[in-house]
Order: structure tokens, then sequence, then C-alpha cells
């Protein structure tokens, strides 16, 4: 199902189970000491609405979409996507894993309020400029 050579750069799987994926982007630098762990990108392959948070209620329709969402801490992420199938959403998942490595995915403007030293870091860990 998942392919974990298809992940972009810096991208680890930190749990695979049937009913969910959760990829963690460089955990050995957002380790608590470095930068906060509160703070570690993730992406989260889940069924459910767009407004339902990971761990909640999991008494879903059986046609309930599965959606792809990449937090930058937990009250910070990104709209998610949403697919038919687990196997789209860890495609969607993979992809979008890679793009944030490229540099591609504008996480500044996911917060209200800037954290400059948090966006250097993540500009020099992805290579945007």
């Amino acid at each position: 199902m998942l392919d974990e050579s298809a992940l972009g750069d810096g991208w680890t799987v930190w749990n695979a189970e049937d009913d969910r994926v959760i990829l963690a982007y460089r955990p050995d630098v957002f380790n608590g000491s470095d930068f906060p762990s509160a703070c570690l990108p993730t992406i989260y392959v889940t069924r459910g609405r767009r407004s339902r948070r990971p761990e909640g209620n999991r008494n879903l329709p059986p046609d309930a979409p599965w959606m792809v969402t990449l937090y930058l801490e937990p009250e910070v992420n990104r709209d998610p996507d949403s697919y038919d199938s687990i196997a789209e959403a860890v495609e969607g998942a993979e992809a979008l894993s890679r793009r944030f490595s490229e540099g591609d995915i504008d996480y500044r403007g996911l917060y209200q309020v800037p954290r400059e030293g948090y966006f250097a870091k993540l500009d020099d860990l992805t290579g945007r400029q």
C-alpha cells in the first residue's frame, strides 16, 4: 500500500494502520531540543469529514472519504484533500510529501502569526529560498 521510497526527502512513516497513516518530516530535527516536537510536520491519511480531527469519532458511514491533511502544528494545517479510496489517499500523501520536500508548499501562508525561526529552518531543510 504505502511505498516509503515514494516519499519526499526527509519524510518517514510514523504509523501505518488499516484506518490511518501518519507521515513525519525530519523527526531528527523536530525533536524537542532543536525545535519543539509540536512543530513536527506531519501528514495524516484518515477517513472522515474535512472538519474531523484525526483522533475523532470512528463511527463513520461506509462511503466516508479518505482525507490527506498536512499539519505543521496541532492547530495549524493545510486544508485536506479528499479521496475515494485509501490507495488514492496514500498516493496523494506521497505526492504531498514530495511537494513539501521540494519547497512547493506555502507553509508560511498557513500561519496567522509568523514564526520566523521555524520558517527559516523549514526553508533550509526544503531548499526554499
